[in-house]
Formats: structure tokens, C-alpha cells, sequence
């Protein structure tokens, strides 16, 4: 026989004859239980691979319950985050508002400056026109100044012509006045006489006292003063061609001296010049003395009590 034949034969006689003879049953238990589990020891390891995945699979349902909580917290944190995006973008949405309202005025801004750019523009070729005319009003300037420094040379050069004729002249006038004040004097005295003797019962006496103890002028010499009297009224007066504020405190001097030797009580004490300083005015008044710079000032009635 050949050995498919044999091996045809064994296929379907054997498991009959597994089933009927024990000894080949056990024979062939004994040779596949050296490459096959028998039943109670898959069983067994059945039962711990069930019990392996069971415990597995409690150990991916905890892990699994806790992803579910960290995936509960994050979808929380999303949450937050989306509403937090969402203010942010509301807020980037207001900020591009007014983004757009700034770069609106921008742009008007811009045009402002343009305008403006365009007008300084204008104004620059108008003040270099200008400053053309300033140079040309410089030049001009220059020559005129030049021409007025060379008048004025002319008119210093007159004025200190005039300065020298003028110092001639004054001392001319001065030699003449020295002659003429003596001479105006007594002719204003004169006249001043005639005037007075006009009002009724009027008398004008000049009188030249001898200071010897120098009470007046600080060593002794002699004063002069006119008096004008009517019916008791005594007045110390004085008559001369110009009167400064060194001559009004000396008629005081004279004035004080006067009474004090005659020991009489002067009503008035007068000063008659046609040339009164401003400053011997001064002290006229804080002396109490009357001035008259023209003799038609005195009134009849000057001399009333």
C-alpha cells in the first residue's frame, strides 16, 4: 500500500478507534501532553486571563473615570477660556472701532498737514521774496546811516561852533549883568519907592545896620534891608535883581537880626525879585516869608493887618 493510501485509513479509522480503545487513547493523551495543556489547566488559565482582564479593565475604567473628570475640568477651563475670548474679542472689537475712528482722524490729520505744507510752501517763497527786499532795505539803511553819521558829524561840528560863541556871549552878558544888576536894583528899589508911595500913609525907609558880633554872615559887616511902615504896621522887606536859596536864608538871617537889636516885631517879611530860584521859593514858604516877583504883584492890600 502506499502511503496516502495509509495515511487515508488512519484519518477515518482513528478517532473510532480513540474512542473505542483506551489504551490508544491514553497513548495519544500521553504524547500531545507534552505540547498541549489539558483541560483543567487551560481552564485555569482561562480563569486568570479573565480575571487579568477583568482587573484591567476596573483599572482602565478608574483611569478612565478619572480622564473623564480631568476631560470635565479642562471642558470647564474651555469654557472659561472661550468666555474670556469672547470678552477679548469684544474688547479687540471696540479697540478696532476705535482704531478706525483714529486712523479716520488721522487722515484728516494727514490732509491738515498737507494743506499746511502747501501754505508754508508759499509762505517760504514769500519771505525769500521778502528777505530779497529786506537785503535791499539793508543796503539802503546802510547808505542812510551813513549819510546821517556824516550829518551829524556836520551838526556836532555846528554845535561846538555854537558852544564857543555861546561861552563868548555869556561872558560878555555876565560883565554886562554884574554892571547892570547893581544899577537894577536900586531902579527897582526906586520904582518899587514910587509904587508904595501911591498907597496913602505908606512909608518905605532902607536902613544899613553894622553886624559886629558876625551874626549874620559869620564875621562882622554890615546888612542892608529895606522897612515898610504904615500906621504901626513894621514889614522887613528886600529888593533885588534875582534872589537864590543861599540869598533867601541870609535876608532871614538879617530879617532875625534886625528885630533882635531893635527888639521890635517884624508883621511880614517880603522878597521882591523879578528872578526867584524854584528852590529859595521852597524856603520862602517854610520860612514864612512872601515873594513878589514883580512889583505891579503888590497889592494895597498886601500891607492891610
Amino acid at each position: 500500500m502506499k502511503t496516502k493510501e495509509i495515511r487515508e485509513i488512519i484519518l477515518k479509522e482513528l478517532p473510532s478507534i480513540i474512542e473505542e480503545d483506551k489504551e490508544i487513547h491514553d497513548l495519544i493523551l500521553r504524547l500531545s501532553k507534552e505540547h498541549f495543556a489539558d483541560k483543567e489547566k487551560t481552564d485555569n488559565r482561562f480563569d486568570k486571563i479573565l480575571k487579568e482582564l477583568a482587573a484591567d479593565r476596573e483599572i482602565q475604567i478608574k483611569e478612565w473615570d478619572v480622564q473623564n473628570q480631568r476631560w470635565a475640568e479642562q471642558t470647564k477651563r474651555w469654557d472659561e477660556q472661550d468666555k474670556r475670548w469672547q470678552e477679548q474679542a469684544k474688547r479687540w472689537e471696540e479697540q478696532d472701532k476705535k482704531w478706525a475712528e483714529q486712523a479716520r482722524q488721522w487722515d484728516e490729520n494727514n490732509k491738515r498737514w498737507a494743506e499746511n505744507v502747501k501754505r508754508w510752501d508759499e509762505n517760504d517763497k514769500r519771505w525769500a521774496a521778502n528777505a530779497k527786499r529786506w537785503d535791499e532795505n539793508d543796503k539802503r539803511w546802510e547808505e542812510q546811516e551813513k549819510k546821517w553819521q556824516e550829518n551829524q558829524q556836520i551838526i556836532r561840528d555846528i554845535l561846538e561852533s555854537i558852544k564857543v560863541l555861546n561861552r563868548k556871549h555869556e561872558q560878555s552878558i555876565g560883565a554886562l549883568g554884574a554892571r547892570w544888576g547893581l544899577r537894577s536894583e536900586q531902579s527897582f528899589r526906586n520904582a518899587l519907592k514910587g509904587i508904595l508911595g501911591e498907597v496913602s500913609e505908606l512909608e518905605v525907609v532902607n536902613v544899613v545896620e553894622y553886624d559886629e558880633e558876625g551874626e549874620v554872615f559869620g564875621s562882622p559887616d554890615q546888612i542892608e534891608l529895606d522897612l515898610i511902615i504904615k500906621n504901626g504896621l513894621f514889614m522887613i522887606c528886600e529888593i533885588k535883581s534875582s534872589r537864590s536859596k543861599a540869598d533867601m536864608h541870609i535876608f532871614h538871617k538879617k530879617a532875625e537880626f534886625y528885630q533882635k537889636k531893635h527888639n521890635r516885631k517884624a508883621q511880614r517879611l517880603m522878597v521882591i525879585s523879578p528872578m526867584i530860584d524854584k528852590k529859595a521859593s521852597e524856603l520862602a514858604r517854610n520860612l514864612g516869608i512872601q515873594t513878589y516877583s514883580y512889583v505891579e504883584d503888590i497889592e494895597p492890600n498886601a500891607f492891610s493887618v
